[in-house]
């Protein structure tokens, strides 16, 4: 029998990379004390009150989740002022990503989106084998102005992330709208907000959804709420963009106990404040701590900071794997992006960074 190879766009495809699991690099190197700030999780983990509506709801396990949602939906109708027929569900919000340009952009079709940007705007493009357009960064920020420029006739999705990852960098809702009057009202503009939580003063996505409709706002409750294990997410829009979106989502793409969980993070706003706190003195102390090396970062307003390590990405992430320290190298030169950590994780890391650049270790304790 022959070989039938795959669809164009998918024999091309180079699978998405996740962050090094703490369990292979304990069986690689047979070390144990491991600090993981590689893939932007709360360091926190996830609220009680997460936790004991997880529980209670154990016993479901052999039953199907309700398909259409309706605990979590109705949680996000009452906290975000939408109705139920402008929620999109997802099994994370990388499913809501691929199920955008599945619903939107056909072969012959393009897509915009901006370089350093998440890679899997990239990958759902080259999936569907539509074409790319990659538009140039501003420094290591989204530039808006050149990615309205950069649409074409066959432009049909655009996708924006704010804040980005993997570079913290974010825009102000003055650009936005001056970005969404140049864009087209055929075109999807996809506003991915997997970061918001932590700074929520900096943008109001949810206006605009009443005066453009083709614009998708994508969250997830993987960062800032803590349930990355359970891959829930959700995209708010217009009814008619939310219709077409629904005709495609596999039926029960969220398992029940993601969409307890769900509803109970989003109702524990004290644990989200927690979080943010936690967030902030960390960014703090690596910016301290990369000041005191001498080394470059981007300012961020994510969970996340990118920090310019002034030697090869790839061997320094090797080394301070060596060190029992997970980061992450996102394909830009001499740059390591870094999860923010509990206070003890964050001082590893550091004086691991200080040890295997082979900079004064004292400089990470603020003495050079």
């Amino acid at each position: 029998m022959s070989f039938v190879p795959a669809n164009e766009g998918i024999s091309k495809l180079k699978p998405y990379q996740p962050g090094k699991p703490i369990s292979e690099l304990e069986r690689e190197l047979g070390i144990t004390d491991i600090v993981k700030l590689a893939s932007n999780e709360n360091p926190l983990g996830c609220s009680d009150r997460v936790k004991q509506a997880v529980a209670a709801e154990l016993a479901e396990i052999g039953r199907y989740p309700d398909g259409g949602g309706f605990i979590l939906k109705d949680q996000i109708c009452a906290q975000f002022g939408v109705t139920a027929d402008c929620i999109t569900l997802g099994n994370g919000s990388n499913d809501l990503l691929e199920m955008f340009a599945r619903a939107f952009v056909a072969e012959k079709d393009s897509v915009v989106y901006s370089q350093h940007a998440f890679a899997v705007y990239a990958l759902v493009t080259q999936a569907i084998n539509a074409q790319a357009i990659e538009v140039p960064a501003k420094g290591f920020a989204h530039d808006l102005d050149a990615m309205a420029a950069a649409i074409q006739y066959n432009t049909k999705l655009i996708f924006i992330a704010n804040p980005n990852n993997p570079t913290g960098t974010w825009f102000e809702e003055a650009e936005f709208e001056a970005f969404m009057q140049k864009v087209p009202a055929s075109v999807i503009v996809v506003l991915d907000e997997a970061y918001v939580e932590y700074f929520p003063e900096n943008f109001n996505s949810l206006k605009f959804l009443a005066h453009y409709p083709n614009i998708i706002v994508s969250r997830t409750l993987s960062k800032c709420y803590g349930l990355a294990a359970l891959r829930v997410g959700f995209a708010l829009a217009s009814k008619q963009v939310t219709d077409f979106l629904n005709r495609i989502r596999q039926p029960f793409n969220v398992n029940h106990l993601a969409m307890v969980a769900a509803v109970a993070a989003l109702k524990d706003e004290d644990f989200i404040e927690q979080s943010r706190v936690v967030n902030k003195a960390g960014m703090n102390q690596l910016e301290q701590g990369f000041q005191s090396l001498g080394l470059g970062y981007v300012a961020s307003r994510a969970n996340f900071i990118l920090v310019d390590v002034q030697a090869d990405a790839a061997q320094t992430f090797n080394a301070l794997l060596k060190e029992g320290v997970i980061v992450r190298p996102v394909g830009i030169a001499n740059h390591l992006r870094v999860s923010i950590g509990t206070e003890t994780e964050n001082a590893k890391f550091l004086s691991a960074l200080a040890k295997v650049l082979d900079l004064a270790s004292n400089a990470v304790e603020g003495k050079a």
